[in-house]
C-alpha cells in the first residue's frame, strides 16, 4: 500500500492550553514533530490484516496551523504580543512552505454575566445578579479549520487528515468527511501532556470526536515535546527571530549568565551564539542546556566566574570567551 499523503490541522489554541502553557516547550517545531515523533508512532491498519500503513507529510503544505493574534491589551504578559510575532515568524521560515499559517481574530467586549453567590452556588443563574465583564473570544478559527478540512479531502490531494485538538465544535467536520469523504483516513492527535508517575493525561479525549476517528493518540509526552524544539535563532532573509527569553525554562538563570558574561562577550547575540556551542570546559555540553537547571546553572556561573577572573585583563581576550571553551 502507498505511503498515506498527510496533512496535519492545529488547532492553536488547543495545542497552547492543552500542552505548551506554563511550560519550556513554547519554542515547538510542529513539523518535526509531526515528522519525526507523532505519524511514527502511530500503528493503524487499514484491514485487520493488513500492514501498519506508512505516512508521509505532505510535499507542498505539511501543516495547516489555525490561530489568531494575541490583543495586546488583553495579554497576559508584557512580551506576548512579541513573542507570539517572533515566533509564528520563525516558524515559516524554517518551514518554509511546508506550513501555513491560517489567522482566525479575537474580539474583545464587554458583557454582562451573572455571578455565582458564594453563599448559594447552586442557585440558578436566572435569580443571580449580573456583572460587567471582558469577555475574551477566538473567532473564525473553528471555522476556518472546519472549511480547510473538508476542502482539503474533497480535492484528492490527500489520503490522511490528522486533527489535533479536543474541541467538540469541529465534531460536525468529521461527521460530513465520515459521510462525504469515506476513503481519507482521519486520525486524532489530543494535545494533553501526561502528568506523574501514573501517566494520567490532564484531559480526556473527547468521545465524539474520538469515535469519528480511524485512530487516535490521546497525548504528546514531554520528551516529544522537547525534541521537536527550533533552533534559539532561527536566521531569516531581513532580521533572525529570536527564542524570547521568557519562554526559556529557567528565565532568571538566563538573565544572571547574560549580565555575568556582558563584560566580556558584550552584546546578548554573542552571549547566546557562545551558549549554544559545546564547551569542552563543561564536559562538552552547552551552557544553554544547563541552565535549564540549578545544579547546571551553577556549573556556568562559576565557569564565567573563573574565566573573567584570569582572562578578563589579558590583552586579546575580551571578546574571546567562545574560542576558550
Amino acid at each position: 500500500m502507498p505511503a498515506l499523503r498527510t496533512r496535519v490541522y492545529i488547532d492553536g489554541y488547543n495545542l497552547y492550553y492543552g500542552c505548551l502553557r506554563k511550560t519550556a516547550f513554547k519554542w515547538l517545531d510542529v513539523l518535526t514533530l509531526f515528522e519525526t515523533q507523532i505519524l511514527p508512532s502511530i500503528l493503524f491498519r487499514p484491514a485487520p490484516d493488513a500492514n501498519p500503513a506508512t505516512m508521509t507529510l505532505h510535499p507542498d503544505c505539511a501543516i495547516k496551523y489555525f490561530t489568531a493574534k494575541i490583543i495586546e491589551s488583553a495579554a497576559k504578559g508584557e512580551d506576548s504580543v512579541s513573542s507570539q510575532a517572533q515566533y509564528h515568524n520563525a516558524l515559516t521560515t524554517h518551514c518554509g512552505g511546508r506550513l501555513s499559517f491560517v489567522m482566525g481574530n479575537y474580539s474583545l467586549y464587554k458583557a454582562n454575566q451573572h455571578i455565582v453567590p458564594a453563599d448559594d452556588p447552586k442557585r440558578w443563574p436566572r435569580d443571580c445578579d449580573k456583572i460587567q465583564v471582558w469577555k475574551l473570544e477566538e473567532k473564525q478559527s473553528d471555522v476556518n479549520l472546519a472549511l480547510h478540512l473538508y476542502d482539503d479531502a474533497l480535492s484528492g490531494y490527500v489520503d490522511q487528515v490528522v486533527l489535533v485538538t479536543n474541541d467538540t465544535d469541529l465534531t460536525p467536520a468529521f461527521e460530513m468527511l465520515q459521510a462525504r469523504c469515506p476513503q481519507i483516513i482521519r486520525g486524532l492527535v489530543i494535545p494533553t501532556r501526561k502528568v506523574g508517575e501514573g501517566g494520567d493525561v490532564e484531559r480526556e479525549a473527547n468521545v465524539s470526536l474520538a469515535k469519528l476517528a480511524h485512530w487516535v493518540r490521546r497525548h504528546i509526552s514531554d520528551d516529544e515535546l522537547r525534541a521537536s524544539q527550533l533552533p534559539d535563532v532561527v536566521a531569516g532573509r531581513r532580521r533572525a527571530s529570536v527564542k524570547p527569553y521568557s519562554w526559556y525554562a529557567k528565565p532568571d538563570h538566563l538573565a544572571r549568565m547574560l549580565e555575568m558574561a556582558r563584560p566580556v562577550l558584550r552584546t546578548d547575540g554573542e552571549i547566546l551564539k557562545w551558549a549554544r556551542r559545546e564547551s569542552a570546559r563543561l564536559n562538552g555540553r552547552r551552557p544553554i542546556d544547563l541552565i535549564e537547571t540549578d545544579a547546571g546553572a551553577v556549573e556556568v556561573f562559576e565557569y564565567i566566574e573563573a574565566y573573567i577572573r584570569v582572562q578578563l585583563d589579558k590583552s586579546g581576550d575580551q571578546n574571546d570567551l567562545s574560542s576558550k571553551t
